[in-house]
């Protein structure tokens, strides 16, 4: 049997300006989306969980850890793409900036983190835990940057922003299968599981 790679954004979060994004929490809405699909007998053969060290990946691992009697590994370097160079910007701001980060993959908008340098650093973080070949499925909790990157890779597309998860703040994943690495599906939403 194929065992299944999986890559998870974290839900809604409570965004507050006044606090680092990579310290925001999971809102009550975000929480509750991750409690209901927590125990899916579709996540029954997972092994390995390994989140972001942001606190919002963390939170969603941490709640499906528990349901599965897991351990959650936290590899600081899946975090989002850095944007610490402009740190929060409002909405529209922040999709207009996000739309050149993917536009122009090679360049560093307004400081940001290069998307191909973000792109290498999740691929190489997530090929460095399927190296260890332990049996199961794998799920990684993340961002939906860094997701879409990682997307990108194993589907063998172009760095774009059309291949990035559906809007609406946020809980969806991706699979592929750990032996060959080829996309078993693209983004689907959490409830999904």
């Amino acid at each position: 049997m194929t065992s299944l790679v999986r890559y998870l954004t974290h839900p809604q979060v409570d965004i507050d300006p006044a606090i680092p994004v990579p310290s925001w929490s999971l809102s009550e809405i975000g929480r509750a989306r991750t409690h209901a699909v927590a125990g899916t007998r579709q996540l029954s053969r997972t092994t390995q969980i390994i989140s972001s060290g942001e606190r919002k990946a963390i939170e969603t691992a941490e709640i499906i850890a528990a349901k599965l009697s897991l351990e959650v590994e936290v590899r600081e370097a899946m975090h989002e793409n850095d944007r610490s160079a402009t740190g929060f910007l409002m909405p529209d701001e922040f999709q207009g900036v996000a739309d050149q980060f993917f536009a122009q993959p090679q360049i560093s908008v307004r400081g940001w983190e290069r998307a191909v340098d973000a792109q290498l650093r999740i691929v190489r973080e997530v090929e460095h835990v399927l190296a260890r070949e332990k049996p199961g499925d794998v799920l990684f909790v993340g961002h939906g940057g860094v997701g879409t990157l990682l997307y990108c890779h194993y589907s063998g597309f172009a760095i774009d922003r059309t291949h990035d998860q559906p809007g609406g703040g946020g809980g969806y994943y991706f699979a592929f299968s750990k032996e060959d690495r080829r996309v078993q599906h693209s983004w689907r939403r959490l409830e999904d599981l």
